[in-house]
């Protein structure tokens, strides 16, 4: 694997992963159980969509083979994905979501702040954008993960029901491969297995505060960022976010 397409693969992971994740948050759009939570989860996924703009957008240009960020989301199968399988879980209740929200947010943080000092300069840019965003997810995430784990019995039952489901799918985020080793060697990215420390600091402060037992197992799902595997919830997702760019293909308004 060149230098090159190692990169390639590399923005294709940042850029799947805040994709898929941003089509599943929006799925609340008009159906949240408040107001407040239908806005803010709908501007969630628009921040998201923002940042996938970037990371594709650069994908394209590092492939060389004509390619946009549009035509990368809406013209690639589910196996040409590299999205963490995390992301591409079904939005179940609002504790899920929010519990996912948290777990991807936490990791998120983690890595964009280290991005920020990427010998690569346009890698560095879209971090800087996009850290705000990312910090503000977190913080949100977070306090609506304390709010209801330490809240009532039932709320406090759907999140440990939700930490148990995702977890084993947090793991992922700490395998490294041969992308990895390219983009560490090259300074554009950190090893993704160092960062576990501070990640499960950060996490178990959080559910401390929420009255949530993390499970004991280390278990890791894992497929989604080498594109070996994905769910079956990724082929249903891009169903339906790529529908009518199948249907009329580079079509214009």
């Amino acid at each position: 694997m060149t230098q090159q397409e190692a990169l390639f693969q590399f923005l294709l992971r940042m850029g799947d992963n805040t994709l898929i994740l941003g089509h599943r948050t929006s799925e609340w759009c008009g159906v949240a159980p408040v107001l407040e939570e239908d806005i803010a989860l709908a501007n969630t996924a628009l921040d998201f969509i923002g940042q996938t703009q970037f990371w594709l957008g650069y994908a394209g240009e590092v492939e060389g083979k004509g390619q946009d960020a549009d035509r990368l989301a809406f013209h690639r199968d589910a196996w040409d994905f590299r999205n963490l399988l995390l992301c591409e879980m079904p939005i179940g209740d609002f504790g899920q979501t929010i519990m996912r929200q948290f777990l991807f947010d936490a990791w998120h943080s983690i890595y964009i702040a280290r991005l920020l000092k990427s010998s690569d300069p346009r890698v560095a840019e879209i971090a800087e954008k996009a850290s705000k965003e990312v910090a503000y997810h977190l913080e949100r995430s977070a306090d609506t993960v304390v709010a209801l784990g330490d809240g009532t019995e039932e709320s406090h039952s759907r999140m440990q029901k939700a930490l148990d489901y995702l977890y084993p799918y947090v793991g992922e985020m700490f395998l490294a491969d041969d992308v990895d080793a390219a983009m560490v060697s090259a300074g554009i990215a950190p090893d993704p297995a160092a960062l576990r420390d501070e990640y499960d600091a950060l996490v178990q402060k959080v559910l401390d505060e929420a009255t949530l037992t993390v499970p004991g197992n280390r278990f890791a799902q894992k497929g989604g960022k080498n594109g070996a595997m994905h769910t079956e919830h990724l082929g249903h997702l891009l169903c339906s976010m790529q529908w009518l760019q199948r249907v009329y293909p580079d079509g214009n308004w």
